[in-house]
Formats: structure tokens, C-alpha cells, sequence
């Protein structure tokens, strides 16, 4: 498989696709990723309702494979639990690193990332918005636990 054969037909309609969710002002947390491979950076903000995601913002400069996945993140994510999201995170890695399936259920269009395995180089993009989304679920965590 060629470099060029990752950016299929869905790879691309994410990328262009990706929502406009403007920056929350009052969130639970924020976290900040940045991938030093292919400069790609993004921002989230989350916002928690009993244990559930019920608002996230974003700020995305990512080539067209982060695009795709904080793209179908974006879609899929408000509803969302914190147990769920970390589950894609780890179903994400093996995905990528382990020859594991794809996630299934919400996020189950993350599928169109799996051709991204061959080109470890790309990996750190793909998850860029997944370990943000992990690290504002740690610091609300945080936030209850010394509350």
C-alpha cells in the first residue's frame, strides 16, 4: 500500500466535513496536543454532566488524518462517557500498533482511519485528539477527587 492509499474517499469527506465547535467559555477542562512528527496541534475543551460528555469545543491544525479523527470525534462525541472514551482511545492504539479491530458503536467510522497501521509516521496525528480528550478527562477527575 502506498502513502496515497490512506486518503480514501471518507478520509477526505471527514476532513473537509470537520464541525465548527468553537472554544467552550466555562469548561470543565481544556487540554492542548501537539505532534512533533507533522507539527499538527489540537485543542479541546470538555464539558461533564453526570459522568457524560455534554459539550465539547475545538481548535484543529491538523493535516487531513488528524482532521478525520477529530472530525468524527466532533460528531459523535457529546453523549459520550468518560469510560467510552478512554475505551476508544485504547481501541484506537491497538487499532493502529496491534493489528486490533476498530472501534464499534458511536465511533465505529473510525474504521476509515484503520489503513493508517502501515505508516507508523502518521500514527501520533491520528491520536493527537484522543490523548487531549484522555488528559481533560484526568484533570476533571482530578478536580473531583479534591473537591
Amino acid at each position: 500500500m502506498s502513502f496515497g492509499d490512506i486518503y480514501n474517499q471518507k478520509i477526505l469527506e471527514y476532513a473537509g466535513n470537520l464541525p465548527d465547535l468553537p472554544r467552550l467559555d466555562t469548561p470543565d477542562a481544556s487540554a492542548r496536543r501537539h505532534s512533533r512528527v507533522c507539527g499538527s496541534t489540537i485543542e479541546i475543551d470538555l464539558k461533564m454532566e453526570d459522568g457524560t460528555v455534554s459539550a465539547y469545543g475545538h481548535e484543529v491544525a491538523t493535516c487531513a488524518l488528524g482532521q478525520t479523527s477529530a472530525s468524527i470525534v466532533a460528531h459523535n462525541i457529546v453523549g459520550a462517557t468518560a469510560d467510552g472514551l478512554r475505551l476508544v482511545r485504547t481501541q484506537m492504539q491497538a487499532m493502529l500498533k496491534a493489528d486490533g479491530p476498530p472501534p464499534t458503536g458511536r465511533f465505529e467510522d473510525l474504521k476509515y482511519l484503520e489503513p493508517v497501521k502501515d505508516f507508523p509516521q502518521r500514527h501520533a496525528s491520528v491520536m493527537l485528539v484522543f490523548e487531549a480528550i484522555c488528559d481533560a478527562l484526568d484533570q476533571i477527575e482530578l478536580q473531583a477527587k479534591s473537591a
